[in-house]
């Protein structure tokens, strides 16, 4: 079967059958369902390769990943790629469990397969990874790191805004003594959130207790022992804010696990909004990233990354996507048995 079958048996021209595979976004969606009835009914199944080797483009894009195991990735891969089908495009997903190697890895896939872009959703890109990647022109897109430069974008969360949200909302149910869960302080998006929240401590004259404070590793373990360690400090907080939702789980389950509870004991407060979060043991309070919207501010940067029918990458560009709190039940009002801080 061929792609001439196709187009008598669609009723079209053999270059609105290529269109249709290669820019369906170009033809209008009664003649594009017409035609791939013909090619469902008929079976017919392109040559992706013989389709790259003629255009020089592979209608592939790489999206290169922290950790497949955070629900909030695998949410963020699938908004990605409903966008891209939606194109004509297909996804090859990378993860790289934060480990440089692996990283070297993805890397490597990436140009063997001959990938028209590639979205980087991770903190830990090496420079010199991306200068493999700028001198075979290829375009890119980071998340939270990078300047835009020549076929080089950044979707840029605002981490300050989302950590000021939750430390104003916690403010407001009088909490005074306010702990913080990291994520790995080697990712500049978690140094990020580990600054705005030290900067909110200052401005509301709240006490920089040196417990309060520990590191986690963004997985549920991470955070199950840091609030632990925070729990054996002696800094007694009255909540908790954590840099992802993984680790505001596993911090909800040290604190039941000293016979304290949620939110009665301790308010806890996550960083995601992934689906899990509403479905914890009391519903987690979180900020909200959402991943739709850094979906396709990656995607539209790499559609739009080179100029039309030239390879010649084209100035790349700043998205910044605005976070928002949800409020469910782990936050409540200080106890009137709660500590009081002290100065």
């Amino acid at each position: 079967m061929n792609i001439k079958a196709v187009a008598k048996f669609a009723g079209v021209s053999t270059a609105t059958v290529s269109r249709t595979i290669n820019e369906p976004a170009k033809v209008s969606p009664k003649t594009a369902e017409r035609v791939q009835h013909a090619i469902a009914t008929l079976n017919f199944y392109p040559d992706t390769n013989a389709r790259a080797l003629g255009s020089g483009r592979s209608r592939m894009y790489g999206l290169i990943i922290s950790d497949i195991t955070n629900p909030f990735f695998p949410e963020l891969v699938k908004a990605f790629e409903d966008i891209a089908v939606g194109h004509g495009q297909e996804v090859l997903v990378a993860n790289t469990n934060y480990d440089p190697e692996r990283m070297k890895i993805c890397v490597t896939r990436m140009l063997q397969r001959r990938v028209d872009g590639v979205a980087i959703m991770t903190s830990e890109m090496d420079s010199a990874l991306v200068e493999v990647f700028s001198q075979r022109h290829v375009p890119l897109v980071f998340l939270d790191i990078g300047i835009p430069g020549p076929g080089v974008s950044c979707v840029q969360i605002n981490y300050a805004a989302g950590v000021n949200q939750a430390m104003e909302h916690l403010l407001e149910l009088k909490h005074r003594r306010i702990a913080f869960i990291s994520g790995p302080m080697r990712l500049e998006s978690a140094r990020i959130r580990q600054t705005s929240f030290k900067a909110d401590l200052k401005r509301n004259n709240l006490l920089q207790h040196p417990g309060l404070i520990q590191e986690g590793n963004h997985r549920v373990d991470g955070g199950h022992d840091a609030m632990l360690r925070i729990l054996d400090s002696g800094a007694k907080p009255t909540a908790v804010l954590a840099s992802n939702d993984l680790t505001a789980i596993g911090a909800m389950g040290a604190i039941s696990e000293r016979g304290l509870r949620v939110p009665e004991d301790i308010s806890v407060i996550g960083f995601d909004d992934i689906q899990l979060s509403a479905f914890t043991r009391p519903p987690l309070t979180t900020v909200s990233l959402p991943r739709g919207e850094i979906a396709k501010s990656a995607f539209q940067a790499l559609l739009h990354s080179r100029e039309k029918g030239s390879n010649k990458p084209l100035m790349g560009k700043k998205y910044v996507v605005q976070p928002s709190m949800v409020l469910r039940s782990s936050t409540a009002p200080v106890s009137k048995n709660a500590h009081k801080a002290t100065s």
